[in-house]
């Protein structure tokens, strides 16, 4: 392959005219040359931190769309499918990932489950993280989630620590709001970098405190505005991410609208280069060319500068994207699950108030946190929504036993106008979580997903749209590019049809029942606060 481009050296930081020739899947030579030439060839994204069941596609199909944005690799947590299936999930990941030319790299997930106040399918003890370390593939300990645990010295957590640093690998950190010498203490420990900081103080503090900071802006949270000011100082310390992308998002846009939106901010050009090419590989260890001779030839070419329109996308010198035109090719997508949720009825969701005030899980457009709210009943009874106030019902359903009853709560700013909603994309543990104005049209929302053991779904009480998730039932055994759209007609009838008010309706609900999020989450034991650390009722006395 023999390419000529403006070539973007990252390292000098200069851009000129040059002929680049690839041999044996290696940057072979890079020659100035003075020939008129308009496109770009520069090193390609990474996504810093990212949860690949969050896009429901396994990763071959994931691939094939993030390789059309110019992402040649991911730093991946697959906490996702080792909650539901353990050991043998992140196997699966990893044996997902080798059937495509496009670099994954995955950690160990210390907090599976994230909490002992939840349900899971597996859970990832000390003998477990070491056993994963050692497999060729992994290269990082994920998010340590337990913060509280890790500030109190708890022995389990530090152990796993201890273990990543014995095996020689960086530790990522997930610490939301936490400051202070919670903070220091925290970091002490050895965890490395944060993802979850939302606001210029909470991002600058942890950097200054010697913490790496990766801006996210997912399907849900979205940090970028927040962040995006400290970039200019500490670009050196700072790196991209989704976290969480769903398939519709995926297949629009990826690390590259970060770049583009920071460029025209004003920002340094190399600077954001370097934090959406370079500083994951040098964090992380990572086995990703650079653009330089004897390098792996991964690589983009570009339109501009300033659109970063994608041309053509190499991964050890083979064209992975090019006109438009992913060149992965489907692999074979196996079928595994653990699911033994049985059909529920509506009086299983049935909410007796005997009390004053209600509880309520506040919710925040693009922000994985929520807030407390009380309620004030009109009356004591049975108490289903008060759509006028906007306080629906929310359930979480242990998928993983035969027989149990949904965990009732209520929740404000979701916005829906009738029907329900529901998933088994239930952050971490994956259990059913359904919201909704009614409990028939949750009975059948949550009813349809366990059908399928596996889906997410969106209902009037009469239209049922489903999308079926196989894999885990967190994810699609589908194509790609299907999935998006099957996903977008889903998402889209839950807002205009049902009205809900969300940027991203199924991507809020799926973090209802994240614990270690504050302020008030939602697990199939009960309603949780995340600040405390300890169950809540949902009934209070004025």
């Amino acid at each position: 392959m023999i390419l000529t481009a403006n070539y973007v050296d990252i390292f000098k930081r200069e851009i000129y005219p040059a002929t680049i020739v690839v041999k044996n899947g290696k940057i072979a030579s890079v020659t100035p040359t003075k020939e008129d030439v308009s496109s770009y060839i520069l090193p390609g994204f990474i996504d810093a931190h990212i949860h690949i069941e969050s896009s429901m596609l396994v990763p071959s199909e994931f691939a094939r769309l993030a390789v059309g944005h110019g992402t040649v690799a991911t730093v991946s947590d697959p906490h996702e499918i080792a909650n539901v299936l353990g050991v043998k999930g992140v196997a699966y990941m990893l044996e997902s990932a080798a059937q495509v030319p496009f670099k994954f790299h995955f950690g160990a997930s210390p907090c599976v489950p994230a909490t002992p106040f939840e349900t899971s399918g597996a859970v990832l003890g000390v003998e477990e993280i070491k056993t994963l370390l050692q497999k060729e593939g992994i290269n990082h300990l994920s998010e340590v989630m337990a913060f509280p645990s890790v500030i109190v010295g708890d022995e389990e957590i530090l152990a796993k620590i201890a273990a990543a640093k014995e095996a020689g690998v960086p530790v990522d950190g997930h610490a939301p709001g936490l400051r202070g010498e919670d903070l220091q203490t925290y970091i002490d420990t050895g965890i490395e970098t944060d993802h979850e900081a939302s606001s210029y103080e909470e991002g600058k503090e942890k950097l200054e405190r010697g913490m790496k900071i990766i801006i996210r802006e997912g399907s849900a949270a979205k940090n970028f505005e927040a962040l995006a000011p400290l970039i200019d100082a500490w670009y050196e310390k700072m790196m991209f991410c989704s976290d969480d992308r769903h398939p519709n998002d995926l297949a629009k846009e990826h690390i590259n609208v970060l770049v583009v939106r920071a460029v025209a901010q004003g920002h340094d050009l190399f600077n954001v280069l370097q934090m959406a090419c370079l500083n994951p590989v040098l964090h992380y260890g990572l086995d990703i060319g650079l653009l330089r001779v004897g390098d792996k030839a991964d690589f983009i070419e570009v339109k501009d500068l300033d659109s970063f329109e994608v041309l053509r996308t190499v991964i050890d010198g083979e064209e992975v994207y090019a006109n438009g035109v992913t060149r992965i090719a489907r692999s074979e997508v196996e079928e595994v699950n653990h699911f033994e949720a049985e059909l529920i009825e509506s009086e299983d969701l049935l909410f007796h108030a005997s009390c004053d005030e209600l509880e309520v899980i506040q919710v925040i457009d693009h922000e994985l946190f929520t807030k407390e709210k009380r309620y004030h009943l009109p009356q004591q009874g049975v108490f289903k929504a008060d759509l006028s106030s906007d306080i629906l019902k929310l359930s979480v359903l242990n998928r993983y036993e035969a027989g149990k009853k949904p965990a009732v709560a209520f929740v404000n700013g979701f916005g829906l106008k009738k029907g329900a909603i529901a998933s088994s994309v239930a952050h971490d543990s994956h259990n059913i979580i359904a919201v909704g104005c009614d409990d028939e049209a949750m009975t059948k929302a949550i009813n349809s997903v366990i059908a399928s053991k596996g889906g997410v779904v969106a209902t009037d009480g009469e239209k049922v749209l489903h999308l079926p998730l196989e894999v885990a039932g967190i994810m699609s055994s589908g194509d790609a590019f299907k999935v998006a759209e099957a996903y977008e007609r889903v998402d889209r009838f839950a807002k205009e049809v049902l009205g809900s008010s969300l940027s991203d309706p199924f991507m809020t609900l799926s973090f209802m029942a994240l614990l270690v999020i504050p302020e008030l989450k939602l697990s199939d034991k009960g309603l949780f606060d995340g600040r405390a650390f300890h169950f809540v009722p949902v009934c209070h006395e004025a």
